[in-house]
């Protein structure tokens, strides 16, 4: 980061036009600060009075460093609203607003703060944080207002910075329109709470900047934070607020401010040399801090030509990219096989970047990364996803989803990954976090169609030597073929037998909940908690094909919320199962015809796996 010595005058450098005088740190109802005078803090941090600004010679309620000169302004009441001359009047009022007067006591500005009760004396009190803040009593006990929830161009240490989401109030930076003029300028720095939490800075019209998600250590884009010797940072997403801020680990005195031309910087005081040294703008640091500077699924790097397509994605327009103008972005060289039946999209890591924008983003904090990964597949629209917090760069916890085109990527120097959603066939090698399991399950598919193939060859063999119609044979090949092409299992989710066997105890007689035609049912548990209901082709059963067939298309047609889904399938060897969602409130025909035919020793409610997801009322 640039370190640059810092001349006299600054953007918040003041002429302060001030008596020697200073008084307690304290302003009681009533009791008013004249322009000349002055409160300060106990330890004599910071000092409150009015002021003018560079060459204005209006005048200007704020708060700046006591012992530091010249006068660097931390915070402004009247912003908008100046005073021509120094009559101006601070005060608290017996409500517990505080208000600038006038000479004719006009009210020029005030908190419009008021306490709900009754018979109390409010104070207004000068913190060594650089926070004046309003209590409800002279002994400092309910806080009704403080300055720190309308921070102005500067960056205190112990300012929160966010959004407070039981009030609905958003605290974020505005920079002044000019070293001359304290009042709201073009930029502003805020934290935009749609999606994951993310910091913009920008103004009106567009995000200039962007800092990539909290990872639990900083900020996706910057430096570590937590990592310095000089502070340590905090950020906070909870259902109360969202918000950030920094503390000091040492007596160091350090800023940081947005200027008026949209640089953010920080200011460290020397005591040794009586100067501030400025630490560079640590968001533009480089070309590749303009945010989406090369477009959807673009990354940026400090490198020329500095804009460069994901693997996998080509130029959106090629000559517009030739040109050196890459704003259009890329698009995918392949599309998606999500939702055309096959469901095999697959998710290509990449490492050192700077995580996309995440206005369109879900984030869950406690869900692991092997979770996150069957979130993403489940649903075609997201488009990425990745570990939300790290710990000491190494491996942490939480999920976080995109769901739009990946904008404003850059390469970033560190090893946290980033999963893309890809076509299968554009992946370099298999799926994400065990490539064993990705091989077998291609070897798997692969043989299932071999399998299912030759089932197909030998069923119509069969078929064709006891039937002398070869029109209706032929038709029936057609059909059985339609069933068992492995492309409408696949977009069921693969069980191994040893999960299975797994889940049902090796299918323990104890975990058999029935039989038919096609063989046993067992209830498993999974190793997620899932409970699943699991039938078995029976190796005697003679209708076990069939009906495997007919289960398969069936369940793939009938879609209802009263019937039981089919969550997956596993073949393996001999063995052919398929994998049901578990429903403990037994099947519907118990509750139909339970009455009937209980008296029938053959009945079971066990005999039936289309279980209804109908709860009976209860009508005692």
């Amino acid at each position: 980061m640039e370190v640059k010595h810092i001349p006299v005058l600054l953007s918040t450098t003041v002429l302060c036009i001030l008596s020697c005088s200073a008084a307690l740190d304290i302003v009681s109802a009533h009791q008013r600060i004249k322009d000349g005078n002055t409160i300060v803090s106990a330890g004599e941090t910071y000092e409150l009075g009015f002021f003018s600004p560079g060459k204005s010679k209006n005048r200007y309620l704020g708060i700046w460093y006591k012992k530091i000169s010249p006068c660097m302004v931390v915070w402004v009441a009247n912003r908008e609203t100046p005073i021509s001359d120094p009559s101006g009047v601070f005060e608290v009022t017996t409500e517990g607003s505080l208000r600038i007067l006038s000479d004719d006591n006009t009210v020029i500005w005030s908190s419009n703060s008021t306490i709900p009760v009754t018979n109390v004396n409010p104070v207004a009190q000068l913190l060594d944080s650089g926070n004046l803040v309003v209590w409800g009593s002279s002994e400092k006990e309910n806080l009704i207002w403080q300055s720190f929830d309308y921070p102005g161009n500067t960056f205190l240490p112990g300012m929160k910075f966010g959004k407070d989401l039981i009030t609905g109030r958003e605290r974020y930076l505005t920079s002044w329109k000019s070293p001359d003029d304290p009042s709201v300028g073009r930029y502003k720095i805020w934290i935009d709470t749609n999606g994951y939490p993310q910091l913009f800075v920008g103004d009106s019209l567009f995000r200039r900047s962007r800092l990539g998600p909290w990872n639990g250590l900083g900020f996706r884009g910057l430096a570590l934070e937590n990592l310095n010797p000089v502070y340590y940072a905090e950020f906070a997403v909870n259902q109360k607020e969202i918000y950030y801020r920094y503390k000091l680990k040492s007596s160091i005195v350090l800023r940081r401010v947005l200027m008026h031309d949209g640089n953010l910087v920080q200011f460290n005081w020397i005591e040794r040399t009586q100067e501030w040294v400025m630490y560079g703008n640590p968001i533009l640091v480089d070309n590749c801090s303009g945010y989406g500077s090369c477009g959807p699924y673009g990354s940026c790097s400090v490198k020329l030509p500095p804009c460069n397509c994901i693997d996998g994605f080509e130029p959106r327009v090629p000559k517009e990219w030739n040109r050196g103008d890459w704003s259009s972005g890329c698009q995918r060289k392949k599309p998606l096989d999500c939702g055309s039946g096959t469901q095999m999209d697959g998710f290509q890591k990449i490492s050192g970047v700077k995580f996309p924008d995440t206005r369109r983003s879900w984030y869950n904090v406690s869900m692991s990364l092997e979770e996150c990964e069957i979130a993403c597949r489940r649903n075609c629209s997201c488009t990425a996803y990745a570990e939300l917090y790290i710990k000491n760069g190494e491996s942490g916890s939480g999920c976080l989803l995109w769901f739009d085109a990946l904008m404003d990527i850059r390469e970033y120097d560190d090893n946290q990954e980033l999963y893309i959603r890809m076509a299968t066939s554009e992946l370099p090698g298999e799926s994400r976090f065990n490539n064993k399991k990705g091989v077998l399950r291609v070897v798997v598919s692969v043989s299932l169609a071999a399998v299912l193939l030759s089932v197909v060859v030998y069923v119509y063999r069969k078929k064709m030597k006891r039937s002398h119609k070869k029109g209706r044979g032929y038709i029936r090949l057609i059909r059985i073929i339609r069933v068992l092409r492995w492309k409408t299992l696949m977009k069921y989710l693969f069980f191994s037998l040893h999960k299975i066997a797994k889940a049902t105890d090796n299918f323990n007689i104890d975990n058999k909940i029935g039989e038919g035609g096609f063989g046993p049912v067992y209830k498993g548990v999974m190793e997620d908690g899932q409970v699943i209901a699991v039938k078995r082709l029976s190796e005697a059963s003679q209708q076990g094909l069939d009906e495997f067939q007919n289960e398969v298309l069936c369940i793939a047609k009938l879609q209802h919320r009263n019937l039981v889904k089919l969550l997956g399938y596993c073949i393996q060897g001999n063995e052919k199962m398929l994998i049901y969602e578990y429903m403990a409130n037994k099947s519907l025909d118990s509750f139909l015809f339970a009455s009937a035919l209980a008296h029938y020793p053959w009945y079971s409610s066990r005999h039936s796996l289309y279980t209804s997801r109908f709860t009976p009322p209860n009508h005692s």
